[in-house]
């Protein structure tokens, strides 16, 4: 076999990954697609009539706001005893003690079947968009992130791959089950349409081990920012639903149906901010990493390059989120719409700048 000869095979032999690696990222959609439904079912055929605790309770706690606790009497012989009922109390914080929802199977066997249906199509899915994203490094022999289709599809495998290790600690999460196959699907119908580029090899300034480190870093702390910023949205609708209900409001059907039976807004508040706080470090160590990868490649470290200045945006943003968090004038609605608007830093740091900025970051591929 000539040289001329191997060198064609082996460019065959990556136009096959490549293509194969495309095939499993359209297989995951479907996979998704399926567990998208089966969330469904879980949320629809969750059973309704054991939500409401939440209802039942702040309706309590509004009643006994205007006229003072009831009081049963309960006759043991001749001994008279009083019997308070159990008073719901907003917390120190300004938080409710409010009891988290059944989930979202609604506390029936029915609905818990279709979730574990729902999560074993995500894991089905997950391991053949992992396969994808290995056959298009494998086609290229190289970390697959150079461009923002195979950012976007490393992304998306991640974000599920953290979803599923929260699972796998047994931490109560299925609740995010829903909204995030729901994005993931977005992300990936984005990336396999507008962001599609071509298998190839990188541009000479990204040949560096520093793409291993840094990008993935990158796309990691991404992911946990958006699994953070899924809790804190659904934080801000159940701490209004919950405020509703403390306040003598009835809400609508969809909204007791859906909304009591997530976590308590207190229990989504936590998570959002213990994610956000876990990674935020890691985030602080990938614009470190960055700006070393710089000075090697282009002779120093800071340039106020877009990317560069929006990552440091991202991590103002974030930092003022936790320190918010840490102060008593800036817990609950104050601080998510913070957490929220450095998630928006976020997105536009990695759609914004690699669309419609030109710098030296333009990598995008589109």
């Amino acid at each position: 076999m000539t040289l001329a000869d191997a060198t064609t095979l082996a460019a065959e032999t990556n136009e096959n990954l490549a293509s194969t690696s495309n095939t499993l990222i359209y297989c995951a959609m479907a996979v998704y697609t399926l567990a998208f439904f089966a969330y469904i079912a879980e949320w629809i055929l969750g059973s309704r009539s054991k939500v409401g605790r939440t209802a039942a309770a702040l309706t309590e706690e509004g009643a006994e706001a205007k006229s003072g606790p009831a009081v049963t009497v309960n006759k043991a012989g001749s001994t008279a005893v009083l019997e308070r009922p159990k008073v719901v109390v907003r917390a120190a914080a300004g938080a409710r003690d409010v009891p988290d929802g059944p989930g979202a199977h609604g506390g029936t066997e029915k609905g818990d079947l279709y979730g574990r249906i729902a999560v074993s199509l995500t894991v089905l899915g997950f391991l053949v968009a992992f396969g994808g994203v290995l056959a298009r490094a494998l086609s290229v022999r190289r970390a697959p992130w150079g461009n923002m289709y195979e950012f976007s599809i490393t992304f998306g495998t991640v974000a599920v791959g953290v979803y599923l290790v929260l699972l796998a600690l047994k931490k109560n999460v299925r609740w995010l089950g829903l909204p995030l196959i729901t994005t993931v699907l977005l992300d990936l119908g984005l990336a396999v349409t507008v962001l599609y580029t071509a298998s190839d090899q990188l541009v000479p300034a990204l040949h560096s081990y520093w793409l291993y480190i840094h990008v993935s870093t990158a796309i990691f702390c991404g992911a946990v920012f958006y699994v953070g910023a899924v809790g804190t949205i659904l934080y801000l609708f159940k701490d209004s639903y919950e405020n509703k209900l403390a306040t003598g409001g009835t809400p609508g059907r969809f909204a007791v149906s859906v909304l009591d039976r997530l976590p308590a807004a207190s229990s989504l508040d936590k998570f959002s901010y213990r994610v956000n706080a876990a990674v935020f470090p890691l985030w602080t160590f990938t614009i470190i990493a960055g700006a070393i990868w710089a000075g090697d490649a282009w002779g120093r470290y800071w340039g106020w390059d877009p990317k560069e200045v929006w990552s440091f945006i991202t991590w103002v943003a974030y930092a003022g989120y936790l320190h918010a968090r840490a102060t008593a004038g800036w817990k609950g609605r104050k601080a998510a719409y913070i957490a929220l608007l450095a998630f928006g830093c976020w997105l536009f740091n990695y759609y914004g700048v690699n669309i419609f900025v030109s710098g030296k970051h333009s990598y995008a591929g589109v």
